[in-house]
């Protein structure tokens, strides 16, 4: 037999164990390309430098070969492995380990540039729905057109040539330092075989859990008044982070086997065969893989908690806006509005219009607040708030001795909460008006230019508004003291009312909003950012999801003679799989819920940050994070079944 021909043989006898590898690869390589046709395609010209996008798809393509690298290389370790008796045989016939190399390099050229070559012509088949979808979720009025870019093919090309050297450079390490011996026993090896908890596991379990409880109890609490200096709040977040992930450390390393054993306790011994081949097993593999379960678990809930939260921003974004502009169009002087609505008026167009005479003042504050905001470089009890007339709400009446707040931003009441009431001071260039505050409101009522900073805006009675008037400290005040606002009675003029905003010859230097343009900025911004991090997060959930789907290709394959020994005892091959699809619920099931448990509190602890919506947007990335999860449960089911046929 000639070496060509071992080669083929042997290509051909591992492709049944290395399908899923070549998908994993071909997928890896599909989304590499598709991506980082992006950033040649000229259309994305408006993306990259509208909204600052050119920087971020570079980083997130630096993160994505991360990811590929490093999944690639593991899953070369886990196949190099189950190869290593066939390693040893070739040894042991006379060939040196010069040759062995050799052959072993020649079946990763053929199979590694083979799915190379797929994965670039399914990236390029996909490169136009991928474009689609970043123009969709940017609201880009663009068009995806399917061309093939050779700049991202030679970028392709070199960066997974370079990866591929990484794995014949740990090939090579492998065959140098194994001996013949050392070869047959790597796969016997490669697991904790212990049966016995010790006393230290059950410590170790015991703090991994109250560990990552620890660190959930203080995310719970970041942001509600606890930690009220800077460099508390960084310690405490340091702190979070360093007790869940040690605490999922300890978790996998003593904790999963410390509860499964009280299980088995509890059974007293009386195991049934769906137990054995569940319990039994988890309860010493996760302990053996506890630092790779512990990277997968970490990195899954950061992915999903960043892609929730770059959800919330994007299906917050219209919400943001009208808290930014609260009129379709939001004016800052008479004369602009005038013009403004001239044109309105001679297309015909209907409109509402609100004004506001908005003053600027200093407002003593510290009465109200539920703690004091420490280890900042501004006075936080008085804030510079805008001030209008109760006249100008409808909904808010106040007495000449009171005063209300309303549109105070959610980010801003986590670090300096407002109490339901007490003594403010409003205070102008000489006179100190004091006023008693009776409760806060939800309107926004006037543009960011007046509110920006998030801070919320005063409601007085209209004879506290001309004393201040009457008083007004000139240093503070804004160039416009007036706020007008322009709905659009039909909507579906809207759009050609947005036509005669821009068209206006405005001559006033400050600024003019339209609400429609506002939510159209968030949702590009927001947009590229969810494309991005789902980007990432799908390339981590395809290779981590391989990587849980090699290691039970490793242990059915380990387990196999079980399986013969409990067939020729009489057990049918659904008995079997009944303990085989408990096992795989929890090999998956476990790393999954750990990930998903830990991306909620972070999203919880610190949503209000990236919008106004909650529990849509997370459930929504969790629901479908699990859904595409749950498949390489389902695929490892179906090998298992295919090792219990072939048992016997």
């Amino acid at each position: 037999m000639t070496i060509n021909h071992l080669i083929l043989q042997n290509l051909k006898k591992n492709l049944k164990n290395y399908y899923l590898y070549v998908f994993a690869l071909m997928f890896s390589v599909a989304l590499y390309f598709a991506f980082v046709t992006l950033q040649y395609d000229p259309a994305m010209d408006d993306v990259q430098e509208g909204i600052k996008g050119a920087a971020a798809m570079k980083t997130a393509s630096v993160l994505l070969v991360v990811i590929v690298t490093t999944f690639l290389l593991y899953a070369n370790n886990i196949f190099i492995k189950r190869r290593s008796k066939e390693i040893g045989l070739f040894q042991m016939i006379g060939m040196t380990k010069g040759k062995v190399f050799r052959i072993l390099s020649a079946e990763n050229l053929i199979l590694y540039f083979g799915s190379l070559a797929g994965g670039v012509f399914i990236g390029f088949a996909i490169s136009k729905v991928v474009t689609m979808i970043l123009f969709k979720l940017t609201g880009l009025d663009r068009i995806a057109t399917l061309s093939f870019s050779v700049p991202a093919l030679v970028q392709t090309m070199i960066v997974f040539t370079l990866i591929y050297g990484l794995i014949l450079l740990a090939n090579y390490l492998f065959v140098k330092r194994q001996t013949i011996l050392s070869l047959f026993r790597v796969t016997s090896s490669s697991e904790d075989q212990v049966r016995r908890v010790s006393l230290i596991e059950v410590i170790i379990g015991i703090l991994g859990i109250v560990s990552i409880l620890v660190g959930y109890f203080v995310s719970s609490i970041l942001f509600g008044g606890t930690f009220t200096s800077m460099e508390t709040l960084f310690i405490a977040m340091i702190f979070i982070l360093g007790s869940v992930i040690i605490g999922t450390y300890f978790f996998y390393k003593g904790s999963v086997t410390f509860l499964f054993n009280l299980i088995r306790k509890k059974k007293n011994g009386h195991l049934a065969v769906r137990d054995v081949l569940s319990l039994s097993s988890i309860m010493f593999r996760m302990k053996s893989n506890a630092l790779i379960l512990t990277i997968i678990t970490t990195i899954s809930g950061l992915a999903i908690g960043l892609l929730s939260l770059s959800y919330i921003s994007y299906y917050s974004a219209e919400k943001t806006a009208e808290h930014y502009v609260p009129s379709d169009f939001t004016l800052t002087d008479m004369e602009d509005a005038a013009y403004f609505k001239e044109a309105l008026d001679a297309h015909g167009i209907a409109y509402d219009e609100t004004v506001i005479d908005v003053l600027i003042a200093e407002v003593y504050v510290k009465d109200i607040l539920e703690e004091p905001l420490d280890g900042v470089n501004f006075d936080s009890d008085i804030m510079i708030l805008p001030v209008i007339r109760d006249t100008a709400v409808e909904s808010v009446n106040v007495a000449p001795e009171e005063a209300a707040f309303t549109g105070y931003n959610d980010m801003m009441q986590q670090f300096m909460s407002l109490k339901d009431s007490g003594s403010i001071e409003l205070r102008g260039k000489q006179k100190v008006i004091p006023q008693n505050y009776i409760g806060l409101h939800s309107e926004y009522l006037v543009s960011t230019y007046f509110s920006s900073g998030g801070l919320p805006l005063a409601i007085v009675n209209e004879t506290t508004f001309s004393q201040l008037q009457d008083d007004i400290n000139p240093e503070i005040q804004l160039d416009s003291s007036v706020h007008i606002g322009i709905d659009i009675k039909d909507a579906r003029q809207l759009q050609e009312a947005v036509v005669l905003f821009h068209e206006t010859p405005f001559t006033s230097e400050t600024p003019q909003y339209a609400q429609v343009e506002m939510s159209q900025s968030q949702k590009q911004t927001f947009g590229l950012a969810m494309f991005i991090v789902g980007f990432l997060g799908l390339t981590f959930l395809i290779t981590s999801g391989c990587i849980l789907y090699f290691k039970q290709m490793d242990e059915s394959e380990e387990e196999k003679g079980s399986y013969t020994i409990l067939r020729k005892l009489g057990f049918t091959q659904g008995d079997l799989l009944k303990g085989i699809r408990v096992k795989q619920v929890f090999n998956f099931g476990i790393p999954l819920l750990l990930g998903l448990s830990h991306s909620y509190f972070a999203v919880k602890s610190g949503w209000f940050f990236f919008g106004n919506e909650l529990w849509t947007p997370m459930i929504m990335v969790m629901l479908l994070y699990t859904a595409l999860y749950s498949i390489f449960a389902i695929l490892s089911v179906l090998y298992y079944k295919k090792v219990i046929k072939d048992a016997l």
